[in-house]
């Protein structure tokens, strides 16, 4: 029915515009076919037609590839209504009844970096030279609307071959000019029905190592298997071994998965990132091939347990998704130079399925709640305005064991928050406060969204929202004794803490 509705919409345009042409004079446009022609030499309409397609994604990169690749083009557009839903061929024959002329090119913007916008050709004719053969190249952008989800290229060329020898010149060309290489991007979805959609870019974070608190070692384990073996390409290439590899960072939520995966953005600067996470990871496969392509790269896969538990599209498969995801990573070359950084929350449902596909993670990496000292740590980091005493820090490190980096970001958040309603300056009496509240009993839900253990619930911290006087402490440990004793830090992270 729709087919049917979009016909009679062009013949019936094509007659009201035929009826204007009779009815008053108008200035005549310059023909397509005339132009073509002069162009070609040939009868445009009496040579093959040969066509590429290209992910939506890749609108500017194929621009620039097209435009290198000639040794020098004219670039016309198109007058004429309804032109978009045309084949190239079914253009020339209507462009026989003066249905289409020449007239200007229409342009889409587009990001390509994060303060750089580009006039992409949403649909034109490249009219070109390359090493002698004369070439004629209509450039469409998607139109997910009505359907067209990919870059379309018609060419035509007085000899077919040139028309593929043209073509077959492109990938290289869209790869050593990708205006995407070295940047941080994410797929977006299209508005219209499936498929990936736009990229989003993102800013490299700016995050130094001082900036990660993780216990002594596990940052240089971590650095050495993403980083390292990028910057030893070359020894560990004459020495038989492959680049590919893939790290997964697992623990609790709040401890830092995130926040190290943003360091390492830091730490690789040249390197181009692709991010997924939540519903973007069903765009592993594009994310991958882009990787490839721009590689070095690194692939990153946020809450891969949401993976695992989903079963859209499962045909009786258990975590198709998920297998997909390790399926890609096992089909990188072994000379790629690309890294898979996955985190989780959950990785006893992952497990499984890395058990059934050995060899794609070749290293996971306990971020476990942080220690004493890395508690202290966080306070200055977080805190560095707070004029601590070593004895305030103390306290405050003994009450909230078990919390994570994201309890200790909220509580120094809170404790800003507490003096600035004050309006005094932030001190230990708006610490304690602070973490009197978020370790009172009504505040069980946020310490759990914060990824805290619920270890220190009490019923009797006080319900103030501004300090006590500095003489007084509102900290449950200046309760009765024994009113808020912490457990030990559990050994292991447990499936409904999450």
């Amino acid at each position: 029915m729709p087919d049917d509705v979009d016909e009679f919409a062009r013949l019936f345009t094509g007659f009201l515009e035929r009826m204007r042409a009779a009815g008053e004079p108008r200035a005549r446009r310059e023909s397509l076919l005339d132009r073509l022609r002069e162009h070609l030499g040939v009868e445009p309409d009496q040579v093959p037609v040969v066509s590429s397609a290209h992910p939506a994604y890749d609108l500017p990169n194929v621009q620039r590839a097209l435009e290198a690749c000639f040794d020098s083009y004219d670039l016309v557009g198109l007058a004429g209504t309804n032109r978009d839903h045309h084949s190239l061929g079914e253009l020339l024959e209507l462009a026989e009844y003066d249905r289409f002329g020449i007239g200007p090119v229409d342009y889409r913007r587009m990001q390509i970096d994060i303060d750089e916008e580009m006039d992409c050709v949403a649909f034109g004719f490249y009219l070109g030279v390359r090493d002698g053969d004369r070439l004629v190249v209509l450039l469409r952008a998607p139109n997910e609307q009505y359907g067209r989800g990919n870059v379309e290229l018609e060419v035509l060329a007085a000899e077919r071959s040139a028309g593929e020898r043209f073509l077959a010149a492109l990938p290289e060309l869209i790869r050593a000019h990708n205006v995407f290489r070295g940047k941080v991007v994410s797929f977006e979805g299209h508005e219209f029905g499936q498929g990936a959609g736009p990229f989003k870019l993102h800013p490299r974070p700016g995050i130094t190592r001082a900036d990660v608190v993780l216990p002594d070692g596990v940052l240089d384990r971590i650095e050495r298997e993403v980083v390292g073996i990028a910057e030893h390409r070359e020894r560990l290439l004459a020495a038989g071994q492959h680049l590919r590899r893939g790290v997964l960072l697992y623990g609790p939520p709040g401890t830092g998965k995130t926040h190290t995966v943003r360091y390492l953005l830091s730490r690789m600067p040249e390197v181009t990132v692709v991010l997924l996470a939540g519903s973007s990871i069903h765009f592993i496969s594009s994310a991958c091939a882009l990787a490839r392509m721009l590689q070095p790269a690194l692939v990153v896969l946020e809450d891969c347990d949401l993976v695992a538990e989903a079963r859209d599209f499962s045909h009786g498969m258990d975590n198709p998704l998920l297998f997909q995801v390790l399926n890609e990573m096992d089909g990188l070359a072994q000379d790629a130079d690309v890294a898979f950084l996955l985190t989780t929350n959950r990785a006893d449902l992952l497990e499984p399925a890395l058990m059934q596909r050995p060899g794609r993670v070749d290293m996971a990496v306990e971020v476990p709640l942080p220690d004493g000292a890395g508690r202290a740590r966080l306070l200055e980091l977080y805190g560095p305005a707070l004029t601590l005493d070593d004895g305030v820090v103390e306290e405050i490190v003994a009450l909230t064991e078990g919390t994570t980096a994201s309890f200790m970001k909220e509580l120094v958040r809170r404790t800003v928050l507490l003096a600035a309603q004050a309006d005094e300056t932030p001190g230990a009496e708006h610490l304690r406060a602070a973490v009197a509240e978020l370790l009172s009993s009504r505040d069980a839900l946020t310490r759990r969204l914060l990824g805290a253990t619920d270890n220190a619930a009490t019923d009797d911290a006080p319900a103030t929202t501004s300090p006590a006087p500095a003489t007084t402490s509102t900290a449950p440990a200046a309760t009765s004794a024994g009113t808020t004793r912490r457990g030990p830090m559990p050994a292991v992270y447990k499936a409904n803490l999450r």
